[in-house]
């Protein structure tokens, strides 16, 4: 049997899910969470072999708790489950150590088997969001300027970024004078925005 974890802040979808998966002769799902803290929690209890987490959870999103797993578990694969994916997350969802990125969308049947290719060593990404990766324009920012505006469209203002990223004040207006100058956008709420349509920044 595959033993699963599921980790979703929708009870409903969560539990729907689990019981479609259970329908499946060689899936066991060992715990279901509604955070990404109670599924690293969880996994450390049951030692899962297949960890199913929602992109968007509190307290610690799909792509943190992955990479929180991926140290603490590396036996266990991740699959990123979620409802608006872009490519840049299914980039950082891959970097941050998971094995698979799938959509909502899918079929229950797709997500029983991307858990059986996971927990043989394979790999798994929906296929829209992997054509749409390779028709995304190279990104002008620099690492630092993404970086900053990043946590800039995260609500952070300049002296959290600054402290964040153990910048000056000074540089972190400078980069996002410059960041809007390369977008030609007006404040740098519409650079975020124009950065995120683009899948430049998350």
């Amino acid at each position: 049997m595959i033993r699963v974890l599921l980790a979703d802040d929708e009870e409903m979808i969560r539990t729907a899910l689990g019981h479609l998966l259970e329908l499946e002769p060689d899936i066991q799902i060992v715990a279901h969470v509604g955070d990404g803290r109670a599924a690293i929690e969880a996994a450390r209890l049951h030692r899962p072999d297949v960890a199913v987490l929602d992109l968007e959870m509190p307290r610690l999103d799909g792509i943190q708790t992955a990479a929180e797993l991926a140290r603490a578990l590396p036996d266990c694969a991740c699959i990123i489950l979620t409802g608006r994916g872009r490519p840049v997350h299914m980039s950082a969802a891959l970097a941050a150590g998971a094995q698979a990125f799938v959509v909502k969308g899918a079929r229950a049947s797709t997500l029983a088997d991307v858990i059986r290719r996971v927990h043989e060593g394979g790999r798994y990404v929906d296929p829209v969001l992997a054509a749409d990766a390779l028709t995304i324009p190279s990104s002008p920012l620099t690492q630092r300027e993404s970086d900053v505006l990043q946590l800039a469209s995260d609500g952070l203002d300049t002296a959290a970024i600054a402290s964040r990223l153990h910048l000056a004040r000074g540089t972190v207006r400078n980069l996002l004078i410059g960041i809007r100058v390369k977008l030609d956008a007006a404040t740098s709420l519409d650079a975020a925005r124009i950065a995120r349509d683009a899948g430049w920044i998350r």
